[in-house]
Parts: C-alpha cells; sequence; structure tokens
C-alpha cells in the first residue's frame, strides 16, 4: 500500500480581500499625512494568516506595519522633497509601501517597492490607492542585482546577521555608482554604524507590542563614503 499524499498547502486566493479584511485604515503617527492599511494585533494576524494557509513557521505579517525605519525615511524624504523630486526611487523590503508611497507624494517620478512577500506587493498597491499615487509593486530580492533607480531607500532591514554584510556590500556599490542610498534604522543590532553617516534623526511612536519601547529614536543614515 502506498503511502497517503501529504496535504496540499491551502493559498489564499484574494490576498486584497485578506489584507483589508484585517486591517484597519489608520494614519501612521510620524507620518499622519498618509493613511495605511494597518494591523492592530501582530500575533492575531500571524497566527490568522498560519491558520488561512495552513502552515506553520510563516514569517511575520511585515507588511502590516509601519515600521520605524521607514516612519522615519519617509518622514525625511516628505520633508526633503528635492532628494526625490523628478528622479525614480526604489523601497527596499518595502512592507507596506509607505516610504515609496511618500516618495510619490514628495514629487518622485517614478517608485518601485520591492519585497520578497507576496502580501507585502499587494499591501503596497492598496495604501498607494488609499493615498492616490501610482507605484509599481514587485515581489523580489534585489540585494545584489544591478537596479534601474536613481535613489534607493531601505527602511528596517539590518536585523538579520547574515544579510546585514550582504546587504552593506550591495548598498556601498550603488553609492559608488552615484545612486543616492538612504538607510532608516532604529538601532537594530547588526547596523554598521561605523560605515554610515547620520543625517536626521526622529523620536518615532511605536506599537509596544513589536518593539521594546514606545518611542524609538530612530535616524536616517547615508553611506560615509
Amino acid at each position: 500500500m502506498s503511502a497517503p499524499e501529504p496535504p496540499k498547502a491551502r493559498t489564499i486566493e484574494d490576498r486584497a480581500a485578506f489584507i483589508t479584511a484585517n486591517t484597519r485604515v489608520l494614519a501612521p503617527p510620524h507620518v499622519p499625512e498618509l493613511s495605511l492599511h494597518l494591523a492592530d494585533d501582530a500575533v492575531a494576524l500571524w497566527e490568522m494568516t498560519e491558520e488561512e494557509l495552513g502552515e506553520i513557521g510563516l514569517p511575520p505579517p511585515f507588511w502590516a506595519f509601519a515600521w520605524a525605519g521607514g516612519q522615519a525615511l519617509a518622514r525625511y524624504v516628505l520633508d526633503t522633497p528635492e532628494l526625490v523630486k523628478g528622479r525614480s526611487v526604489l523601497d527596499v523590503a518595502s512592507g507596506c509601501g509607505l516610504v515609496a508611497i511618500a516618495a510619490m507624494k514628495a514629487g518622485a517620478r517614478a517608485a518601485a517597492a520591492v519585497d520578497i512577500d507576496a502580501f507585502a506587493a499587494d499591501a503596497a498597491r492598496l495604501n498607494a490607492a488609499l493615498n492616490g499615487v501610482s507605484i509599481t509593486a514587485r515581489v523580489e530580492d534585489p540585494v545584489g542585482r544591478a537596479v534601474a533607480e536613481d535613489v534607493v531607500l531601505v527602511g528596517d532591514l539590518f536585523y538579520d546577521r547574515d544579510l546585514a554584510p550582504r546587504l552593506l556590500a550591495w548598498l556601498d556599490t550603488l553609492t559608488a555608482e552615484g545612486r543616492t542610498v538612504l538607510i532608516g534604522d532604529p538601532g537594530r543590532t547588526y547596523l554598521p554604524k561605523s560605515a554610515l553617516a547620520p543625517v536626521a534623526e526622529y523620536a518615532v511612536p511605536v506599537s509596544r507590542a513589536l518593539e521594546d519601547a514606545e518611542v524609538k529614536r530612530t535616524r536616517v543614515w547615508r553611506l560615509a563614503r
């Protein structure tokens, strides 16, 4: 007798509907002029996603929250529109698409939100529409690849020990090519501060359920070349 086939992983057929059903339209506290589909409870949404897909160990729903690094970058872009005006922008590990949306609001010619999570791409599209702008959302890992955009913005990505050196090397290459590269970070463990120079600092309100404080001191950095 042959062994029974393992159950097939389920899929969420309409990711956009799932996102809108499990989030609320809220204004990120440090970028109140924008609106996003955001979740109130990280753990509950995470568990619900795993239950819907019948799969344990899925990545957290990063797309459902406005993280401190992204809020700081978005604030800086909106307050310094000459940084992106008339230029193309790449929002790396875009999550909810906040930074790409801020870039378009500040006058960017085009903005692409890229993330490895397909839910993030759908969330970014929904949030862009909510704010009356058009962005491109792609599911990919751009780190190490050539990019066409003029400005590369990275929020809250230096939390992984293995990714950090690869990410820094890539950003250094992009900077050497003449691109504008900025990083938003609230002091994640693997942020290479010795290779960076701060350009702005903010006190960003965040969810205590996600962070170790209600307000995170968050800086925007450039590479110190």
